[in-house]
């Protein structure tokens, strides 16, 4: 298991958003946990910097309903029901579907998110298509009250090395660029998925780290991860 995981090896900085006098800008440097620990000040200093909150490009539907520290980029399009809530940030070009819920997330430029997907505490990579239905938890079931985490999210490799901490009780997932997943799916808390890696429908997992370029698929009585013909 990695020491250290660094963003820019799995996400990359946005560039269309309006976001490059912030912290988003040079986010791809921070290492992870490191960054889960600071983003809540780095959003509130993005907040101060941007002229606007919502870019007047953006299409937000009337019955959607975007948070008062949400961050929303050029050409964006929130779709009917959808939540937008609590420091999240959807970079240029992305398309939240029908009945979506993203807390505290930060959203790629021209990533889709399809109907009712639920992302918390996520980053999730530029060119990105999460299919419908797809639940990216951030908190462990394993807490005495899930209303209160205090259990620690942390990513395994394979093997028997040491667990990489994520120094939080709250983090869903890194999902790098150019990723692709069916639909039905929940992952986290805890995963890190590289860069143009598939997803196929109805696959349960968390706590993994997935390599770039691999395919994760559901097989009795787990899941197998495997390199991908791209």
């Amino acid at each position: 298991m990695p020491e250290s995981i660094r963003i820019g090896d799995y996400v990359s900085n946005p560039y269309e958003s309006g976001l490059e006098a912030t912290g988003y800008g040079k986010f791809g440097e921070f290492e992870l946990s490191d960054f889960l620990a600071r983003w809540e000040n780095l959003h509130h200093d993005a907040l101060q910097v941007l002229p606007d909150r919502i870019h007047p490009t953006a299409q937000i539907h009337p019955t959607a309903i975007i948070g008062e520290d949400v961050i929303v980029g050029p050409g964006v399009r929130v779709h009917e029901f959808s939540t937008v809530r609590k420091g999240s940030v959807l970079g240029a070009g992305v398309s939240v579907g029908f009945g979506c819920e993203v807390t505290h997330s930060f959203v790629g430029e021209n990533t889709v998110l399809g109907h009712q997907v639920g992302i918390g505490h996520s980053i999730v990579g530029t060119d990105t298509h999460l299919s419908a239905n797809l639940v990216i938890a951030a908190i462990s079931l394993w807490n005495y009250d899930m209303r209160v985490p205090v259990k620690e999210i942390v990513l395994h490799g394979p093997g028997d090395e040491p667990p990489y901490r994520c120094a939080t009780a709250r983090f869903g997932g890194l999902i790098g660029d150019h990723v692709q997943t069916g639909s039905m799916i929940t992952l986290g808390p805890g995963i890190a998925v590289g860069r143009h890696s598939a997803v196929a429908a109805s696959v349960c997992v968390g706590s993994a780290v997935v390599p770039a370029a691999s395919v994760v698929r559901s097989s009795a009585p787990g899941v197998t991860i495997e390199p991908r013909r791209i």
